[in-house]
């Protein structure tokens, strides 16, 4: 899902930053002081997983849990994606510096999508129900976010087609974790807490 500096074409690169950034600052102005412990704990949760590594033929994939992010926190999934990525990228050289708009965008565009439909949608469906849409928008958040990687790799030079391709078939693995691990979260927090699931959409 990284993709180190050099590669991109700087076009690439700015749209992603300004993508990232109009994110980010409708995620900040969005985000409530009760929500910020949350948001915490969900981006420590995101760079942790970073360094869980799924086999994948002959790579490797990591979870992701935007799909789950998003439902958790609407809009204030950009600046939590953004911290984590940037500390996996200080921290272990998952990504360039100069890509961080980039990955923040193909992340985070997703989740925030899928959160603010889900919580629509969810509010009128059986906690089941509720809870399988959230495991199978996960799975889309997966599928779209190596859908947009490899797009932005192909656009920036053909012969990364090869590599792109690899790319989404390694990812249709992490989408079938990603939809069974949400899933249960979602039906646990359903159970228990749903308030945390269902209250506005910020």
């Amino acid at each position: 899902m990284h993709i180190s500096d050099g590669i991109l074409s700087p076009p690439i690169l700015a749209g992603g930053a300004v993508l990232a950034a109009a994110g980010v600052a409708q995620g900040l102005r969005k985000i409530r002081d009760d929500d910020i412990p949350k948001t915490a704990l969900l981006t420590a949760a995101f760079f942790v997983t970073s360094l869980v590594h799924i086999p994948a033929g002959p790579t490797s994939v990591h979870l992701l849990l935007n799909g789950l992010i998003g439902i958790l926190l609407g809009w204030a999934a950009f600046p939590a994606l953004l911290i984590g990525l940037l500390f996996q990228s200080l921290l272990f050289g998952h990504g360039g510096l100069s890509v961080l708009g980039v990955h923040t965008a193909t992340v985070g565009i997703p989740a925030v999508a899928f959160g603010l439909a889900w919580r629509r949608w969810a509010a009128a469906m059986p906690p089941p129900k509720a809870a399988g849409l959230a495991g199978l928008g996960a799975g889309l958040c997966v599928a779209l976010t190596a859908l947009f990687t490899a797009t932005i790799l192909v656009f920036s030079g053909s012969h990364w087609l090869t590599t792109a391709k690899a790319f989404l078939a390694a990812h249709a693995v992490l989408m079938a974790g990603e939809a069974f691990l949400t899933f249960f979260a979602v039906a646990f927090l359903l159970r228990v807490r749903p308030t945390l699931l269902l209250g506005e959409a910020k």
